[in-house]
């Protein structure tokens, strides 16, 4: 339902918050429909001082959880076509010419993470834990976070997260430059709305002038692609179907019966 995201817009400042608590924030295609069509619309109508900088945050004590698993599992199951919103979504965040900040509590799991990448200011709360589990549910990286993750934190670093599905905690992922403050959880909102503040009173024009002399949106999308690619592919291996039926039934997966 796409009243699980919350589209406020005051001074300047689109906020966008996910908010379906009772779900840790699962992304559902309807979400990531309503965040495609919101961020879309502000990009173009690039000159309106309505919306100078958008803020995302989560309700409740998660960010997200990442896609709604239960989507990801009827398309293992051959029972769903899938969705092509999370595509527009994460397609809108590397072609989005606004700042971008980010209020991030509890877990950012998956896209939870990837999308960080995009935004310019990151603020986690001092409980905040980041993680890509994406192999660990036989599938790959997903927005662009093939290309940004290593560039952002090195190979290594970035090979374990994705491979093993390690879990980075706040103050590492702040070393790491995954964030730019970390702060007490009954700080977070405060915080991420004083710097959303403070770019809206910057020079609307420099600001969009200087994310575009530093991010190339069209080699992001089209890293989007490659990865869709082997995403969609991924997703439709007995692997994947082995990784779901696991979860659903609480146990560990045994892909080992599938080599």
């Amino acid at each position: 339902m796409t009243d699980q995201v919350r589209i406020e817009n005051n001074g300047g400042i689109l906020t966008l918050t996910l908010a379906r608590p009772d779900k840790k924030n699962a992304l559902t295609d309807a979400m990531y429909g309503k965040l495609a069509d919101t961020i879309e619309s502000a990009e173009s109508a690039e000159s309106d001082p309505a919306t100078r900088v958008i803020l995302i945050r989560g309700e409740g004590d998660m960010f997200t959880a990442g896609n709604d698993v239960g989507e990801f599992a009827a398309v293992a199951a051959g029972k769903s076509e899938g969705s092509r919103n999370v595509v527009r979504f994460i397609q809108s965040l590397a072609r989005c010419t606004r700042p971008m900040v980010a209020a991030v509590q509890g877990r950012a799991v998956g896209v939870g993470t990837t999308m960080l990448l995009h935004c310019d200011l990151v603020v986690l709360a001092d409980n905040a834990q980041l993680s890509t589990p994406f192999v660990s549910l036989a599938l790959v990286p997903e927005a662009a976070s093939s290309l940004l993750m290593p560039a952002r934190i090195g190979y290594a670093r970035a090979y374990e997260m994705f491979a093993l599905g390690e879990t980075v905690p706040a103050r590492s992922a702040l070393e790491w430059g995954l964030a730019n403050r970390v702060v007490p959880l009954g700080q977070l909102d405060a915080e991420a709305l004083a710097l959303a503040q403070r770019l809206a009173r910057q020079p609307a024009g420099a600001l969009i002038a200087t994310k575009k002399l530093m991010r190339n949106g069209e080699a992001l999308v089209a890293q989007m692609n490659a990865e869709g690619e082997q995403f969609g592919q991924r997703l439709r291996t007995a692997e994947a179907r082995e990784a779901f039926t696991a979860f659903a039934e609480r146990r560990p997966p045994d892909f080992t019966k599938l080599a």
